[in-house]
Parts: C-alpha cells; sequence; structure tokens
C-alpha cells in the first residue's frame, strides 16, 4: 500500500514520503508494541488518526496508568548502575550522555547497556562529514558505469564498506541526555521498557506513534493532526 501524507489541514505543510520510508516507520511501530499489520489492515487508514486507531485495536495488553518514560528511565539507570556503581543520585533525567559515556571507550560502554538492557538503543551515529564523503563517492561510482565498469566497481565496493563501518564504530550521540534517551527508547521499544510489559498505556499509544513519524521524518508534532491524510 503506497502511503503518502498530505495536509488536511489549510496551513500545514505534509510533504509527500515515499511507500518506502513509511513502511519502515510502520514496522517501528510493529517493534515498539509488538504487533503485526496484515494486509487488510491499512486498506481503510486513511488519515493519521485512522491509523493511530488500527494501532490502538491491535495493542490488547491490560491497561495500566503508569508512565513508560519513567520507565524506561528506571530501567536505564538501573542498567547504567549494574555496569558502573555510580551512585544513582547522579544519573538524572538533565545528566548529560557525554559524561556517562566517555569517547574513547563510548562504543563499549553502550554495547555493555544494551546487553543489561536487552535491546539495541540506536544511539550513535557517524560524524556527518563520514557519511557524505561516502555517500557521494556511492553516487559517483554509480555514474561512473558509463564510463569504466572497473573503476566504478572498486568506488562501489569502497563507499559501501565505507559506510557499513563508519556505522559500525560511529560515536557521535544522537541525543544528549538521559532523559532525551528515555524518551527515545520509550517509543521505540515501548513494551520492553514497560515495568510490565502485560500493560500499556493507552493513552500513551499514540503519542508514541505521533513521535514515531515526527522523528523519522522531521517533522512538528502539530502537523500529525488526526485529519492528515495518506493520499
Amino acid at each position: 500500500m503506497k502511503l503518502n501524507i498530505k495536509s488536511a489541514t489549510p496551513g500545514l505543510n505534509l510533504n509527500n514520503f515515499d511507500a518506502e520510508d513509511i513502511g519502515d516507520v510502520l514496522l517501528k511501530i510493529e517493534k515498539s508494541f509488538d504487533i503485526t499489520f496484515a494486509d487488510d489492515d491499512l486498506k481503510e487508514a486513511k488519515t493519521f488518526g485512522a491509523l493511530c486507531d488500527v494501532v490502538v485495536a491491535k495493542v490488547k495488553h491490560a491497561q495500566a496508568d503508569s508512565c513508560t518514560t519513567q520507565h524506561a528511565f528506571y530501567k536505564l539507570r538501573s542498567a547504567i548502575n549494574a555496569k558502573n556503581p555510580t551512585e544513582k543520585y547522579l544519573v538524572k533525567p538533565q545528566t548529560k550522555l557525554c559524561e556517562l559515556f566517555p569517547r574513547d571507550n563510548r562504543i563499549e560502554v553502550v554495547a555493555d547497556i544494551e546487553a543489561e538492557m536487552g535491546f539495541h538503543m540506536n544511539l550513535l551515529q557517524p560524524k556527518a562529514w563520514i557519511v557524505w564523503t561516502f555517500g557521494l563517492m556511492l553516487v559517483a561510482s554509480i555514474a561512473l558505469f558509463w564510463v569504466n565498469t572497473t573503476i566504478a566497481t572498486l568506488g562501489l565496493i569502497v563507499s559501501i564498506a565505507g559506510l557499513r563501518l563508519a556505522g559500525r564504530f560511529g560515536k557521535e550521540l544522537k541525543v544528549k541526555t538521559i532523559g532525551d534517551l528515555a524518551e527515545k527508547i520509550a517509543r521505540e521499544h515501548y513494551l520492553k521498557c514497560r515495568r510490565d510489559a502485560s500493560t500499556v498505556n493507552r493513552t500513551e499509544v499514540v503519542q508514541k506513534v505521533k513521535e514515531l513519524f515526527a522523528e523519522s521524518f522531521q517533522l512538528e508534532m502539530s502537523v500529525l493532526t488526526k485529519e492528515a491524510k495518506f493520499a
């Protein structure tokens, strides 16, 4: 199903997005809430609000009013303290991640925290200029196939390998504080962050879906109204 979002409210600008990009967000939603979209589930979802209704209907867990972001913070703090005997009162929502995860061993420390929590936080990324460099090399290599196949193939291999290595060994933090990270993992691993994974706070579900779309497409939350249409 090709889902392109367009504005249903005057004054709001919702770009048209590729169906593959929309599909990536739907996969994130499935992973976060442990649900699966069947082919027929989205046929009648003509608006963003309707999509949210489908997600809410699929989440069959018992209702609990507790805050998942708060659960995520406590889970994150416990994991940090388990790997590093830091006093709990020192780990606060405003604590800077660069202080807890020193750059020289950041990859190893983050990996240890992820192992303790039981999921990948997707916290680290390479420097932007490295991604741009290998990205441009990739585009140039594709263009070179019209001129020199051997050089183009070599460039393609180097650029793809470079992007993979950059992604694997990148040390840049995607968010700045423990609070930011708690919010991030609460939307990307909703059920795994719950103190009781058999429960959900249904008032949060739509908000988390909205956050996943806003983050993926760099949109203002206010743009994602119930009336925003999928064309």
